[in-house]
């Protein structure tokens, strides 16, 4: 690994995973306007999959999408004010934790729906294409979101026409409460379904945000370079509740020790532990987030709620009232 970058790395991981534990603890506070999902454990394979991404290639997301966000560069005091429902907000308070943009870093998109920017995602793919852009678009969904149908549409269509664009799949085998081996056929693998719809398909482990740089680094050039969509498939796990800030280990979907296993890959304890950082480095980088999140918490809660009179901006329908 090149020590420089995967410093980088760890450094935005850390940024991740720290500013979702801050949300977890505020969230109690009953100030946040929205509910939350939050992707602690999954970091490697945000940061991993952003780390080949520019500003000019575009990325939408899921309902748990503020890794993506801040590994795509999102700006951390813009997210915290947004889900606190504030003017400050990336979408002026108005979207929460689940309806994330910001087209100043490549952000499109984030949805509620399950599989519902997947299509989003394929129509800037193809109008990056239509433009004659070396730019790409990646579509982060979940391993719950190959089940709808909008994405067997949406990849068809990108493998017929060839678009630029790169299905990053977090595969954390639960779909809420449900494991991955009640809602799939034994044996099948999600890469050999995303290979018979028509996509250039690999596997890589979600834990290891070096094993996921190196791939999509390759995979994004060859995108560029005209060869067609392709699938990541990234088991990972997430620690806590499908929505919420809590642990919920308790409630017993998951099998016994399960949830231990997975928090002893780590992935961000793997990558200290193969860095070995300095360790005033590390503290101090440590320090200099934890700086930057209790100065963004402290902006978002003293921030203002939109103007009453800013209801109807960014409705592009003509507001009832005007109509008569």
């Amino acid at each position: 690994m090149n020590r420089e970058q995967s410093l980088s790395w760890l450094a935005r991981m850390l940024l991740v995973r720290r500013t979702e534990e801050a949300i977890a603890r505020h969230y109690p506070e009953q100030q946040m306007r929205c509910p939350v999902h939050l992707s602690i454990g999954q970091e490697a394979a945000a940061v991993g999959i952003c780390s080949a991404l520019d500003e000019q290639d575009q990325a939408v997301s899921t309902h748990r999408a503020h890794a993506h966000y801040l590994a795509k560069g999102g700006d951390l005091d813009a997210l915290i004010a947004e889900i606190y429902g504030k003017a400050t907000g990336c979408c002026g308070g108005r979207g929460g934790s689940m309806h994330l943009s910001d087209r100043r870093v490549g952000f499109l998109a984030s949805t509620a729906i399950v599989g519902n920017s997947i299509p989003v995602g394929v129509g800037m793919a193809l109008s990056q294409q239509l433009q004659g852009s070396r730019a790409v678009t990646c579509v982060f969904l979940g391993d719950g979101a190959v089940e709808e149908g909008v994405f067997y549409e949406a990849a068809n269509f990108a493998a017929v026409r060839r678009l630029p664009v790169l299905f990053a799949c977090e595969n954390n085998r639960y779909s809420v409460y449900t494991r991955l081996e009640k809602r799939q056929p034994a044996g099948r693998k999600l890469t050999t379904l995303a290979e018979g719809i028509g996509l250039r398909a690999w596997e890589v482990d979600g834990n290891d945000v070096a094993a996921v740089a190196a791939l999509t680094a390759d995979v994004v050039a060859s995108l560029r370079d005209g060869a067609g969509p392709a699938f990541i498939e990234m088991p990972t796990y997430r620690w806590l509740e499908h929505c919420g800030h809590a642990d919920d280990d308790h409630l017993g979907y998951r099998p016994d020790g399960e949830l231990a296993d997975w928090k002893a890959r780590d992935p961000v304890a793997q990558l200290i532990a193969r860095l070995q950082p300095d360790a005033d480095w590390l503290a101090q980088c440590e320090a200099g987030l934890a700086a930057r999140i209790d100065t963004a918490f402290a902006r978002a809660k003293a921030a203002p709620f939109p103007a009453a009179d800013t209801v109807f901006d960014g409705i592009y329908a003509t507001p009832l009232q005007e109509q008569h």
